[in-house]
């Protein structure tokens, strides 16, 4: 999700977004610990994901 995207979307959706992108990362890093992913850039890009989500929460709670 780029950040123009999260830009978009309210403090509900975001919340959401966040809950759903956090389990995703962790079935993830279970699945690549079993045996290794097809895809392992997957998990780099979850967890950018979810580091803009929480920027924008937390920039939207400062103001």
């Amino acid at each position: 999700m780029k950040q123009q995207e999260v830009i978009k979307l309210s403090n509900d959706e975001l919340k959401e977004q966040l809950i759903e992108n956090k389990k995703k990362f962790n079935e993830l890093k279970m699945a690549h610990a079993v045996s290794p992913l097809e895809n392992p850039i997957q998990i780099k890009a979850v967890r950018k994901s979810i580091a803009r989500i929480m920027t924008e929460l937390t920039k939207r709670d400062s103001q």
